[in-house]
């Protein structure tokens, strides 16, 4: 692999070098390198392009690595990843999609993943996404994830969109089964003329079950910036939507949170807030030696943790 490879690989999945336990690495389409355990096999999908990710029942404190990195100048990409966790399983899962175009042609990638996660089992999901290379050329990314979750478990999800991603529809389904819950935390940054929609789709199903979406968007530029979401709430179950947005130059957020309750025993909630960055925050950083673009820096950062 090359620099630009090796930066790729960091910024997605905090890779330095080849990671321990189970790992699948796509680059341009194609098998980069692949390592699995006697707890975590990986397999080629045989009738489309992608892999089934299966966890053993029973494991624990383990990990897998699922990075693709996309370089070719006008490529498409699409993958479909089926993850299969089994039951009283506790695992961390790290995706992500690092796009660089140094060319005219748009380059994109499409990961279609989809989560079966048994019962008793917690899941760590983090998904990272970063466009780079030549300033005017497009960079697209259109992840869908499709969840469905067993009696008593649970499934957080952190999806991160880091910058430089022109054109993004990012959608979210899942079914949350009795006693499970589903905790999802989205960070997005947008500049320039970029431009992204996301959609969350959630059915508590479950007696007891329990969603939290949050969603942290910063928008620069004349960035252009779609929250929804939908949130059914169809037995006892509670859940909760956050939008927040920070806007700054010429951009603009919209944020659209449905509840819909169909128990009497659901309680569901939403709440949105879009501003601008703190003046007082901006003033206090500076009296502490920053300038004024270093502590805007610092308060985004901090914002979208």
């Amino acid at each position: 692999m090359d620099k630009i490879d090796k930066m790729l690989l960091e910024k997605i999945a905090d890779l330095h070098g080849v990671p321990q336990g189970a790992y699948n690495i796509r680059k341009n389409g194609k098998l980069e390198a692949r390592a699995v355990t006697d707890e975590i096999n990986i397999v080629s999908k045989k009738d489309k392009d992608g892999i089934d990710i299966i966890i053993k029942e029973g494991t624990r404190n383990k990990s897998v690595h699922i990075p693709v990195i996309l370089n070719a100048v006008g490529m498409q990409d699409k993958v479909y990843n089926d993850f299969y966790v089994g039951d009283d399983c506790d695992v961390l899962i790290v995706a992500g999609c690092g796009v660089h175009n140094s060319g005219d042609k748009m380059s994109s990638h499409n990961g279609i993943h989809t989560f079966h996660v048994g019962n008793n089992s917690h899941v760590r999901y983090v998904e990272k996404h970063l466009g780079v290379g030549k300033k005017n050329s497009e960079r697209n990314l259109d992840p869908v994830t499709v969840a469905y979750i067993g009696k008593n478990s649970k499934l957080e999800m952190e999806m991160i969109q880091l910058g430089g991603v022109t054109n993004s529809t990012r959608t979210t389904t899942a079914v949350v089964g009795d006693k499970s819950s589903l905790i999802i935390k989205e960070s997005l940054l947008t500049q320039n003329n970029e431009k992204v929609k996301t959609q969350f789709d959630v059915e508590l199903k479950g007696k007891d079950s329990k969603t939290d979406v949050v969603s942290r968007a910063v928008a620069q530029g004349k960035s252009v910036q779609e929250f929804v979401s939908n949130v059914v709430g169809e037995n006892a179950c509670f859940g909760h939507v956050e939008c927040d947005g920070i806007l700054s130059d010429r951009a603009q957020i919209t944020s659209t949170p449905k509840i819909v309750a169909k128990h009497k025993d659901a309680l569901l909630t939403h709440e949105a807030s879009i501003g601008k960055i703190s003046e007082q925050q901006q003033i206090k950083l500076m009296t502490l030696g920053l300038n004024k673009e270093e502590a805007e820096e610092r308060i985004i950062q901090g914002f979208l943790q």
